[in-house]
């Protein structure tokens, strides 16, 4: 335990079709591409997409040794009896310079089923939206399976959708089931299940760099689809300043906003979980029991092991970070 200490790691960037340049030029990572950068993964276990430690002895080790090495002291006892060595979220930020696909995810027992993979449960927090920015989650009102599908065949889904209005600081919960797209100008930190299974439901009759559709998955999709209508589809939450407000608690991962401008000492002690810190504004330096003083920044991550319990954090003078647990 005595190597145990706060991680941070290097983002994998992945180029999308309808990605942009916001992750490198406001999240602070020159390394990423100058366009069409669509996400940066900043904490992930997905194998071929592992992070990789940038900081102290361990530097160069991938999360998935360090699970290995530390079990329970890095992850929690429980969340590595239940998990293994599969770290139990992957954090990603992602940059819409145009929509996404109309897309779902499959629970955790089709996912098991057919692809021997958990299922992909997600929450969005929006950072940064172009004024009239949209995204859809959900449907507008109750629609049954054939409708559905008859609707994609004739290219008439969006009037089925619940389009919503997006703003910085709105928050999205999207359990595996639900239809959603995120639509172009949106800036957005993403917390979600250790998953890759994307069902591509509509394309925008969209083409890739080769000049062809990109492939669809409706048939895999149906059966995943909750087809559910909800009353109200965004998050509401307080955002007290100097406190850990709630935004989604779930079992599969809790996610809190904190706004600083003073300094705050967190005990972990009662909770058998990592910690993970999402810099989202501003700067901060913490200090972790006897560990040497970190300074985060805006777009950075670090991951405080379950071991570690006593945290201070001083704002640099201010400073909006999420923090995630499971």
């Amino acid at each position: 335990m005595g190597l145990l200490y706060p991680f941070k790691f290097q983002p994998v960037f992945k180029e999308k079709i309808w990605g942009g340049s916001k992750i490198r030029e406001q999240l602070n990572m020159p390394d990423a591409p100058g366009m069409q950068c669509g996400e940066a993964w900043v904490l992930s276990g997905v194998p071929g997409s592992e992070s990789v430690v940038t900081n102290g002895s361990m530097k160069g080790n991938t999360l998935n040794e360090l699970v290995e090495v530390f079990m329970g002291d890095l992850v929690g006892d429980q969340n590595f009896h239940e998990y293994g060595e599969v770290f139990p979220v992957l954090i990603k930020f992602i940059d819409a310079n145009d929509w996404l696909s109309i897309q779902v995810h499959p629970d955790d027992e089709l996912a098991a089923k057919r692809h021997k993979s958990f299922g992909k449960t997600e929450m969005w927090y929006v950072i940064q939206a172009e004024p009239g920015s949209q995204l859809i989650s959900g449907f507008k009102h109750e629609v049954d399976k054939q409708t559905f599908m008859e609707s994609v065949e004739n290219d008439t889904l969006k009037p089925l959708l619940n389009f919503e209005e997006v703003n910085a600081g709105d928050v999205f919960y999207i359990p595996a089931g639900r239809v959603h797209a995120l639509g172009p100008g949106i800036l957005l930190a993403e917390i979600q299940q250790t998953s890759d299974i994307t069902y591509r439901i509509y394309d925008w009759n969209r083409l890739d760099v080769s000049g062809l559709p990109r492939e669809l998955h409706t048939e895999q999709a149906i059966s995943a689809i909750d087809f559910s209508v909800e009353e109200n589809y965004k998050t509401e939450y307080e955002a007290e300043e100097n406190a850990s407000n709630t935004l989604i608690s779930t079992k599969k991962f809790s996610t809190k906003l904190v706004k600083l401008n003073q300094g705050m000492r967190k005990n972990y002690e009662e909770l058998d979980s990592f910690v993970a810190y999402i810099c989202i504004e501003g700067n901060m330096k913490i200090n972790v029991e006897d560990n040497e003083t970190l300074v985060i920044n805006k777009g950075e991550t670090v991951l405080i092991p379950n071991a570690l319990n006593k945290v201070e954090i001083y704002p640099q003078p201010n400073v909006q970070f999420l923090e995630v647990f499971v």
